[in-house]
């Protein structure tokens, strides 16, 4: 079942810019693993924030891409940018007006 990971990430005082770099930087290996999407955002009124949206084919796609070499470095890469707030949520699709119910089909 289609698995979504929405959260936030706070961010060091005036590294923001550099926490979205890296987020954005292009890995096509996320989706040999099961990334359907990721999408990486920014809200002015919250400068030290980044936004995060990853849609997985499956809550276990997501889990087991964690132990991934490359997914591990670039988390690695970005802690040191991070100030340890963390926010958000996670749940598996049910349906969409646009797709119907979760049917597995892709995005």
């Amino acid at each position: 079942m289609t698995f979504i990971n929405a959260g936030t990430l706070g961010t060091v005082p005036d590294r923001r810019d550099e926490v979205v770099a890296l987020l954005t930087r292009r890995d096509e290996r996320l989706r040999d693993l099961g990334c359907l999407a990721y999408e990486v955002g920014t809200n002015d009124e919250d400068p030290d924030t980044v936004y995060v949206m990853e849609v997985w084919q499956s809550a276990e796609a997501h889990q087991a891409s964690l132990q991934d070499t490359s997914v591990a470095s670039a988390i690695q890469e970005a802690r040191p940018l991070l100030n340890g707030e963390f926010g958000g949520f996670r749940f598996e699709v049910s349906g969409s007006p646009l797709r119907g119910s979760d049917d597995g089909s892709t995005w």
